[in-house]
């Protein structure tokens, strides 16, 4: 039975659905102000697996996921660059989307947009207005009574008292409370606007799921996730408002992704350590890094560092060589279901993929094995490994493509690397094998690797 950690609960518990056999699930998305980093492909990387394997598993998932596309950074970026946030927004969703595309993220069922739900966010605070959990201040904003929601900070288990005490209170403070965070914020002059009960303004950040997730999923869901930044105060807040405004539980289930550190220390400009998706897939291919985002547990931290992607690139092409010269069988054999069994069995544990990872490496152990007895069983072998690991959204690149690749800067290309396939085949029908040796080993040193066989030779690049 299907195990979940939950982030309000603190526990792994058995997973039971509002409705059978269905999952309605909302997953906080980007704030589109710049381009992806790789935290952000963290993410987008762990729900795609879950909404993967629940599939598989004969589950109905909605899955949500939204675009943050107006708030406080959108509005500085786009001044800083003479553009309206239309246009910064536009382009930065396309560049999420190329980027998703590249790491073999399917996109969610729905894709909604902040801005695109201004009606909902403004409804939503009129609520929370009229049942007395929200005031319009002095200065045009709308604010949350953080102290008259008695279950404020239960996910992240934070005291109210003890916030109360840490909290600043800031010069000409509009507050009730220094807890208190805003519903909706007054326009400034020049920012972006629409009109509301309020004056001219738009929605505070955390308002913004709130409105939406109701829209798309109702009242109350199943799964709500996010990366590791959120819980506090982003979803406490959305907690707070949504159970405030609809009088039910919000979701089910929290789940939240691990952090990307980069050699062990935190991710952050400050520390020039970011790095942004497309950087990281200048140097390595998407398989390569959507592997090392899945290899280790959703919940658990990351290492990004050059020797973790090296060692990916080195498991998964160990994957792509035990595919090669095989041809699929459209039969597993007796292989699918104790495979599948096991596999499941690990996924089913809070989605635990490393313990997916290792029913993998072994199958390949196994084709390995029936590629050298040249046992039929190699076949279907490789048929379980191929459709276990498109739950992973992994493996399903010819073994060639992925093993070959594109060449990089400096790099042969694929016909020089023919050229030189065909120089050696005539060398050895000469009979001159130093000339073919010499051949290898030039190929070898710009790492490329022949391997002969009856059919011929073949070739891929070494990490």
């Amino acid at each position: 039975m299907l195990q979940i950690y939950d982030t309000l609960s603190k526990q792994k518990a058995p997973f039971q659905p509002i409705e059978p056999n269905r999952i309605r699930m909302y997953v906080c998305g980007v704030t589109v102000y710049d381009l992806c980093h790789i935290g952000h492909g963290r993410v987008m990387v762990s729900f795609d697996v879950i909404t993967r394997y629940l599939r598989a598993r004969g589950w109905d998932v909605t899955y949500v996921r939204n675009i943050t596309d107006v708030d406080d950074k959108i509005i500085r970026r786009a001044g800083e660059n003479g553009e309206t946030t239309d246009q910064l927004t536009g382009r930065m969703i396309a560049a999420m989307h190329e980027d998703e595309d590249s790491l073999g993220v399917l996109r969610p069922d729905i894709e909604p947009r902040a801005t695109a739900h201004i009606g909902d966010i403004i409804s939503m605070v009129e609520t929370l207005i009229e049942k007395g959990y929200a005031y319009a201040a002095a200065n045009g904003d709308v604010y949350y009574r953080v102290e008259k929601f008695e279950g404020y900070g239960k996910l992240t288990r934070r005291n109210i008292e003890d916030m109360r005490v840490g909290a600043r209170v800031e010069v000409n403070e509009a507050k009730e409370s220094p807890l208190d965070f805003v519903l909706w914020k007054a326009a400034k002059e020049g920012e972006v606007s629409w009109t509301s009960p309020w004056g001219e303004g738009r929605p505070g950040w955390h308002i913004e799921c709130s409105a939406m997730s109701k829209c798309c999923l109702g009242d109350n869901f199943d799964i709500h996730g996010g990366g590791p930044d959120l819980p506090f105060p982003h979803h406490e807040n959305e907690i707070a408002q949504s159970e405030a405004a609809n009088g039910c539980a919000y979701a089910n289930l929290w789940m939240h992704a691990g952090a990307v550190r980069v050699n062990n220390e935190k991710m952050s400009k400050s520390l020039n350590n970011f790095f942004t998706i497309r950087d990281v897939l200048e140097v390595y291919n998407p398989e390569v890094v959507r592997y090392f985002l899945s290899s280790v547990h959703y919940r658990s931290a990351i290492d990004y560092s050059e020797d973790s992607l090296k060692q990916a690139r080195i498991n998964l092409e160990g994957f792509y060589q035990a595919l090669s010269d095989v041809d699929v069988a459209e039969s597993e054999g007796e292989f699918g279901g104790a495979y599948e069994t096991r596999f499941y069995a690990a996924m089913d544990d809070d989605f635990n993929t490393p313990k997916a990872f290792a029913v993998l490496f072994e199958i390949v152990t196994e084709l390995n094995r029936a590629k050298r007895e040249g046992s039929e069983t190699a076949g279907q072998l490789a048929a379980v490994l191929k459709r276990l690991g498109a739950i992973l959204g992994l493996l399903q690149q010819s073994p060639e493509a992925f093993l070959q690749g594109e060449a990089k800067e400096g790099e042969l290309d694929a016909d020089a690397i023919e050229a030189f396939i065909t120089q050696r085949a005539e060398a050895k029908k000469a009979r001159d094998f130093a000339k073919a040796d010499g051949i290898r080993d030039e190929l070898a040193a710009q790492g490329v690797i022949l391997k002969d066989s009856r059919e011929g030779t073949t070739w891929y690049r070494e990490g």
